[in-house]
């Protein structure tokens, strides 16, 4: 008669298991590509532009102040309706889809009563939070790209491949703007790594994805608000997300760096503090779904 026995390590680990081969990040871009707010937030990043060209051939482009504004100037070639559908996704929209990645990402584990068999299986928990943090900014960077692409596709070929123009009346050639804006999707997305960050952190703390979604994008707007407030003064270039439009500063002639790279090092610095309080919040928290 013979036995059956697992052999294991003395640390108590079971033969042949290896903590960085767990949650392989191809089987966790797969779960999350399967998801319908996935197919939601990808679809509607790609509608946008759609929406908004077909907005400017019913309204026309006529301001009727006789005023240059961004709205006729979107119409003018293929990267000024790039940058207008930038400047209309940057303020709020990118930020939703930022925090629905990162928000759902632990939360929507626990409100399944699946996070738990996760660490069991077990998947330590600095790698799971790793893990989701990668897929999540995946697929936040490819929401973005989703948006340039498509924008820039479609307003090629509706408005032609005419330089850039700016209301101050500067302008960029065609190549040269594609690739400015290129360099101010960049930093568009590092200054979203401060939403990534708070809505991970919120995303530990909740078992509710929609509290973490939800509180995120509460936080960005009372920051937003805030940074309305004149009265504050030099005190708002503290508040994240103040340099949010930044990017702008990269479709000049001559580029202005330091807004920046203070608003790059400004988001890198409190996304760095909200995953650190993440990842320590993760590590004891005590999981019971």
């Amino acid at each position: 008669m013979t036995s059956n026995h697992v052999t294991s390590h003395a640390d108590g680990r079971a033969a042949g298991y290896r903590a960085t081969h767990t949650l392989p990040l191809r089987t966790e871009l797969k779960r999350q590509f399967r998801r319908r707010r996935t197919h939601l937030a990808l679809g509607f990043l790609a509608l946008l532009p759609v929406i908004l060209a077909v907005a400017f051939a019913i309204g026309g482009s006529d301001s009727g102040s006789g005023a240059v504004d961004l709205i006729e100037l979107g119409t003018r070639g293929g990267v000024n309706f790039t940058v207008f559908c930038l400047f209309m996704s940057v303020g709020f929209l990118l930020i939703v889809v930022v925090a629905l990645f990162f928000g759902d990402s632990v939360a929507s584990e626990a409100s399944w009563s699946s996070l738990r068999y996760l660490l069991a299986i077990p998947v330590p928990r600095s790698r799971l939070l790793q893990q989701k943090a990668i897929v999540s900014a995946a697929l936040s960077a490819l929401a973005i790209l989703i948006l340039f692409g498509v924008a820039l596709t479609l307003g090629t070929a509706l408005y032609g491949t005419g330089p850039l123009v700016t209301p101050f009346g500067d302008s960029l050639g065609y190549g040269e703007a594609v690739g400015r804006l290129l360099a101010a999707l960049a930093f568009i997305a590092v200054n979203l790594t401060w939403v990534a960050g708070l809505a991970l952190l919120l995303s530990v703390l909740t078992d509710a994805p929609l509290g973490a979604v939800g509180g995120t994008v509460m936080v960005s707007i009372l920051v937003q608000i805030l940074d309305q407030i004149t009265a504050l003064g030099h005190w708002r270039d503290y508040l994240p997300g103040h340099f949010s439009f930044a990017w702008t500063r990269l479709l000049a002639p001559t580029v202005d760096w330091h807004d920046i790279v203070v608003g790059s090092f400004s988001a890198l610095a409190y996304a760095a503090v909200f995953g650190l309080l993440a990842w320590q919040r993760f590590a004891v928290k005590d999981i019971t779904s």
